[in-house]
This record gives C-alpha cells, structure tokens and sequence, in this order.
C-alpha cells in the first residue's frame, strides 16, 4: 500500500505532536510514503516556524532537516505538473480547500489514477479529508 501525506501527516514524523504515534505507526505498514514535491517547502515551514517559538531549539531544528533530507528521495514525489494544478483548482473550488491542501488532494488522486495498488489519504484537516473521502480515497489518521 502506498500511503500518501500531506505536509500535516508528514511533519508528524518528525515533529512529536498530537497523532504523530499515530502517523510514524500507518508508515510502518506502508509499503511507500507518497506526497507532493510542495510537501518539502510547506514541512521545512513548518519546522521553522518551531523554531522561532522555541528559540532553544536551534539543535533539534538541525536534526528534523537533515533526517527530512535524508528522508526526501525514498519517498514516491509527485510532480506539480499543469493537469495536477488544474485539478487542484478545480478541487478547491467543489469542496473549498485551500490551495495547498487542493494540491495534496490532486496530487494523490493523481497518483492513484496511475498506480493500480491500495493507496490511503492521511491527513489531519476535517475539510481536506472530507473531501478525500468524498473523491473516494480511504482516509486514515
């Protein structure tokens, strides 16, 4: 199975938050981790963000880069091509998402489209995974 995150599932593999037990468990199971190539900008946001709330943290910031780095080529990247942007917009207006949570959501639809094996949506947005659902994805998290 290819389990497909969006930055809010991903950054919980490296950031001990609510549901990251969760999340580190499901890609123990998984046979590949999917995501979209924004998924690297939006995480590296993210963890910058935790930085700055904890200014102490300068160490600890170094290590969830540098283990996302080494972490990045294994996983299964889905390009932002012009059909999955297309999609995104299209997607974000049917369900009103916003713009990145409409990628991640073409961006596994896009994917499952083209692999023939079990994909799951994981993701920590009511409204991202209501549309998931919605379009058919089985959503775990």
């Amino acid at each position: 199975m290819i389990l497909y995150f969006d930055t809010s599932a991903l950054v919980k593999l490296y950031v001990r938050e609510r549901g990251s037990l969760v999340i580190r468990r499901q890609a123990g199971k998984a046979d590949a981790i999917a995501t979209s190539v924004v998924a690297y900008a939006e995480a590296r946001a993210a963890f910058a963000r935790l930085r700055r709330e904890k200014p102490r943290s300068g160490k600890r910031h170094r290590e969830r880069v540098g283990q996302l780095d080494r972490d990045w080529d294994r996983y299964v990247l889905v390009e932002l091509s012009a059909a999955v942007a297309r999609s995104a917009g299209e997607l974000a207006d049917t369900h009103g998402l916003r713009g990145f949570d409409a990628i991640h959501l073409a961006s596994a639809l896009w994917l499952k489209s083209a692999y023939s094996g079990d994909l799951a949506f994981a993701a920590f947005d009511r409204k991202l995974t209501a549309a998931a659902a919605s379009a058919g994805l089985t959503v775990v998290g």
